[in-house]
């Protein structure tokens, strides 16, 4: 009876390390796949809603397009990866993509912190324009790759 715990525990830590072990090298996408939007509004729809969820949708597009711009020459949305476009798989790449991704995330960290403390003081309407032009480059990104 031991035997078989430890036996079992033995192939149950194999099996989680080596899935682990898979994983880190599978190919990265490029575009984060939390850069998506949800949902495109026609101004009439923004002009129903709240200021802070203006200012929430303009800082949601603000972050997808930071997430997004560095990477039109490569890919317009998320789920491409480094192997897809014949980037190779190796550690270097892997982790000039993890270094792009960090800094990536610390300027979208304060770029959000500014934004949260800073939007609200702007006049509705400007926030409207603002995320009709937002959306409207996100579209014409998506639009690049089918011409």
């Amino acid at each position: 009876m031991k035997w078989k715990i430890i036996f079992v525990s033995a192939f149950l830590l194999f099996a989680i390390g080596s899935t682990f072990a898979q994983t880190k090298n599978q190919p990265k996408s490029i575009i984060n796949k939390s850069a998506l939007i949800k949902k495109y509004y026609d101004q009439k729809e923004l002009i129903g809603m709240q200021k802070g969820d203006l200012v929430e949708l303009c800082i949601e597009r603000v972050a997808v397009l930071v997430k997004t711009i560095p990477y039109v020459a490569l890919a317009t949305k998320p789920g491409v990866t480094m192997s897809d476009l014949g980037i190779p798989n190796n550690p270097e790449y892997r982790k000039a993509l993890e270094s792009q991704e960090e800094a990536t995330n610390g300027y979208l960290e304060t770029t959000t912190e500014f934004q949260t403390k800073i939007l609200p003081y702007s006049d509705k309407d400007d926030l409207i324009s603002a995320i009709l032009f937002y959306e409207s480059i996100l579209k014409s990104l998506h639009e690049l790759k089918e011409m």
